[in-house]
């Protein structure tokens, strides 16, 4: 069993917000402005520059800038980042571990925290929900996992935030009670019931790049005829946004791939690189991220600018470990709510 840890984090949208992730033991502090995109600490600022040179592209520099951006692959994408990584970074690792201590151990004050305000739940799928699997299509949770989910939404507004398509989020969840926030927040859907927490009657929906969709089907369609020679690459339609799995990939290999993406985002220049754990995200150069979708969520929910409202954002961070186990922490949740109630 992995530990979570926990984020308190500045939001413009609430007091302070609750990020636990089940990779190490830690609390990360409220100044780490990256800490959604990198929770982990494990993604060097030099690796990132390095990987933000493929989205310039072009020019005789090209292939420099793709052998760069492989190297932050394999940095960042290891297959255990324990085993791989250099004395320093053990070091730095086990220190940031000391400093920020486990959300499971810390759960009385998390709780304390949020004493007389509204919880909200948002969960990410992939490494989190589920494990991390070779075939996306096959990231299946587990029903223990789906019970628990269950019986947190009975107590606090939850919404699953993924980088996958809503659509296919929802046919691995099924749960009709939850929000889901899918393409990387830029398809939203809630639940058309209302629910004694939620201010509004009406469903809430939202999709923020409709725009784009013309333009992402031809990147899709490109990037299959480019990649289909690289054997173990496998590119997911996620509506919004594609994604470039390379977890099946020889690394050998991962030069070629990086060359075929390189070329493909070249023709479309309103399209925008990112990078995950063994998958590249392309997406609309819009400002919309899990970020804000969530607070798209909590003003849809009525808690825009309120400090009634306590948001714990639970999620994977950019290790590479095969999955996430965040049961425990939702069960403990649980077993308070209950409890609460009862003392009633």
């Amino acid at each position: 069993m992995t530990k979570q840890n926990v984020l308190v984090s500045d939001c413009t949208s609430c007091s302070g917000m609750v990020t636990v992730s089940a990779s190490t033991s830690a609390l990360l502090s409220p100044a780490m402005p990256e800490a959604l995109a990198a929770l982990g600490g494990h993604v060097a600022l030099s690796e990132k520059k390095l990987f933000k040179k493929l989205e310039t592209g072009g020019g005789d520099r090209g292939g420099v800038r793709v052998n760069a951006w492989v190297d932050s692959l394999r940095a960042s994408s290891p297959s255990r980042i324990i085993s791989t990584a250099s004395l320093p970074e053990k070091e730095e690792q086990s220190s940031w571990i000391l400093r920020h201590p486990s959300a499971l151990h810390n759960f009385r004050q998390i709780i304390s925290a949020s004493k007389g305000k509204q919880i909200v739940m948002f969960l990410d799928y992939d490494g989190t929900l589920s494990p991390i699997v070779e075939d996306p299509d096959r990231a299946f949770m587990s029903r223990e996992m789906r019970e628990v989910v269950r019986d947190v939404a009975r107590y606090f507004p939850t919404a699953i935030v993924s980088g996958r398509c809503r659509d296919k989020v929802y046919k691995f969840v099924r749960l009709a009670e939850l929000y889901y926030a899918g393409s990387h927040g830029m398809d939203i859907k809630g639940p058309s019931k209302s629910r004694k927490c939620n201010k509004g009657n009406q469903a809430v929906t939202f999709q923020a790049a409709t725009e784009f969709l013309p333009m992402i089907d031809e990147a899709y369609k490109a990037l299959l005829e480019k990649t289909s020679s690289i054997p173990g690459a496998y590119v997911e339609n996620n509506k919004f946004c594609l994604s470039v799995h390379f977890r099946c990939v020889d690394e050998k290999r991962w030069v070629a791939l990086a060359e075929q993406v390189r070329l493909v985002l070249s023709a479309y220049p309103k399209l925008k690189l990112t990078q995950g754990r063994k998958v590249l995200e392309i997406r609309p150069t819009i400002k919309w991220d899990k970020g804000k979708a969530l607070e798209f969520l909590l003003e849809s929910l009525g808690y825009a600018s309120s400090s009634d409202v306590f948001p714990v954002y639970i999620g994977d961070d950019q290790t590479d470990e095969d999955a996430f186990k965040v049961r425990e922490f939702l069960r403990h949740l649980v077993e308070w709510k209950r409890l609460s109630l009862q003392g009633q």
